[in-house]
């Protein structure tokens, strides 16, 4: 049996931020039923470098057994990088499979969802992209530590090519769905199960 969450992180997909409706949606959750443990959902710099740096620095400490990752489109990709890095459990939303080749058309200015703030994506965050890739995310170790929710409708990233990377991992294939998992209130709860966060009774 899995041992319990008592670290978790939420990672935002590109572009995005923790106002984002499943980090809200996931925040609120652990505010209402599991405020015993700790959360972080940091709002990521446009480098992918500086934003593993960043993660690290805090999170190098949480203990791999008691410490989870939730990581949507781009976040997905962090967060399999850091769960093969770790030992930590994943959950992954629609994870992005090849940054490097699919952010290549954002190079230049571009803005955020969530605000009207613009950023400047950089080439060279490309090769960093690339260096996260490349030698030891080839191959996913422990299998069982990651749990992904494909969406067959998404409207950005190929469900066949997600399915293939996570082969072999506990995966949800939704049958319709889009990329930003519109529905994911109703996955929630399953979500919160593999990490071993159920809701605990109020007393009343």
């Amino acid at each position: 049996m899995a041992r319990p969450t008592r670290h978790l992180l939420y990672l935002h997909g590109f572009r995005s931020s923790p106002q984002s409706m499943k980090a809200r949606m996931t925040a609120a959750w652990v505010a209402q039923h599991r405020s015993d443990i700790e959360w972080w959902c940091p709002q990521l710099p446009p480098s992918p470098a500086e934003a593993l740096a960043l993660l690290w620095q805090r999170i190098e400490a949480w203990p791999a057994e008691h410490s989870a990752v939730i990581g949507s489109s781009l976040g997905g990709f962090y967060a399999t990088a850091l769960a093969e890095r770790s030992g930590w459990r994943a959950v992954l939303l629609n994870p992005a499979v090849s940054p490097a080749r699919d952010l290549e058309k954002y190079i230049g200015e571009t803005r955020a969802w969530h605000s009207d703030e613009r950023f400047f994506f950089e080439p060279r965050f490309i090769d960093e992209l690339r260096a996260i890739t490349a030698p030891h995310l080839t191959r996913l170790t422990r299998l069982d530590r990651y749990f992904a929710i494909i969406a067959k409708g998404d409207e950005v990233l190929s469900w066949v090519e997600m399915s293939a990377r996570y082969r072999g991992c506990t995966i949800k294939l939704l049958e319709g769905g889009d990329h930003a998992l519109s529905d994911f209130e109703q996955h929630l709860p399953e979500v919160m199960g593999f990490l071993g966060l159920a809701a605990r009774a109020t007393s009343g």
